[in-house]
């Protein structure tokens, strides 16, 4: 066979298992790591999983600063069992994008060096103890709302992780959802402490479910291939919806002079998002950025010996394993 004959069987290959990844996808079967796929499918879902975990772990570092000054034992086991909780989401997350064939080390290193993203809420200073139950109640309210539909995402390891991810954050936003109305029946002063947390978490809130649909760049392929199940603009929507009615119900305003019913549409119209500062923070701009990517450094520095010690341990165990064996 000729080159251009080789050529020519491996494109008509390539179509042929194009046309059924597609019909796999059509069908609403899942992908699984040993399946073919495009290689592009294989690159969104590495970045998008890989994004999710890093947000995860990061994602510990704003409320890790205030495990040690929570006002109650009880507030403080509750919010160490969060931080482990998104922990152990972290671990999930980079146990799915591993079986795309990226190595944990690799995915770390694009992480630490500004290649790979994490979402641009927890780039924002946790200042007061109400900021815990706004993170709660809108950033995993949010997350929730992102992360729902993921559940039914064509590639398999990822959509099975995020059954019990969901699971968790759904008690993480209840969790946040208490601390505040605790707060706001409490002292004046104490519902004015949530009323700021509600001022300076919304907006970032609002921005993390992505830019508008005009402005991404992935959304339309990610719908096609049925990684993503709604839009970002769809899935601000719904988050806005079923947030404001809450913030009533514990007398918060939220921060929108805009904001206001559509009975037309039975929706909420809001005023216009500060897309400038979203992608500011996304650059590495934010007022956390440096030091949120500093902490996870000196993390990975300072437990090389425990790598190390795990991997000596590993080999001495295989070798004992050998010796038994051999006997």
């Amino acid at each position: 066979m000729s080159h251009t004959e080789k050529k020519i069987a491996n494109a008509d290959q390539t179509r042929s298992l194009e046309q059924m990844f597609d019909a796999k996808i059509a069908r609403d079967e899942k992908i699984e790591p040993k399946d073919w796929m495009p290689e592009k499918y294989r690159k969104t879902h590495i970045r998008q999983i890989s994004q999710h975990a890093h947000s995860e772990i990061v994602g510990m570092l704003p409320e890790a600063n205030w495990i040690s000054r929570a006002p109650s034992l009880r507030r403080k086991v509750a919010l160490l069992a969060k931080v482990q909780d998104e922990a152990g989401h972290g671990l999930y997350l980079y146990s799915a994008c591993e079986t795309l064939g990226i190595s944990r080390e690799e995915l770390y290193e694009q992480l630490h060096s500004g290649k790979a993203k994490y979402s641009s809420i927890f780039n924002y200073p946790t200042l007061t103890w109400a900021d815990m139950g706004a993170i709660g109640w809108l950033v995993d309210g949010a997350a929730i709302i992102n992360q729902v539909p993921l559940c039914s995402t064509s590639f398999g390891p990822y959509a099975r992780a995020m059954v019990r991810v969901c699971k968790e954050e759904s008690f993480h936003q209840r969790q946040g959802y208490e601390i505040m109305m605790t707060l706001c029946n409490g002292t004046q002063e104490q519902k004015d402490m949530a009323q700021d947390a509600l001022n300076r978490w919304w907006w970032p809130a609002l921005m993390m479910l992505g830019p508008t649909d005009e402005q991404s760049t992935h959304t339309e392929q990610s719908m096609i291939w049925k990684l993503k199940r709604k839009t970002n603009d769809e899935l601000r929507q719904q988050f806005i919806d079923q947030t404001v009615p809450q913030a009533d119900i514990i007398g918060l305003n939220i921060p929108d002079s805009d904001l206001k019913y559509n009975n037309e549409t039975g929706h909420y119209d809001f005023g216009e998002i500060d897309w400038e500062e979203f992608w500011q923070v996304v650059k590495g701009h934010g007022m956390c950025n440096k030091e949120r990517i500093s902490a996870r450094k000196n993390a990975w520095d300072n437990g090389e010996w425990v790598r190390d010690a795990a991997l000596a341990y590993a080999e001495k165990q295989a070798e004992s394993q050998d010796a038994k064996q051999a006997v």
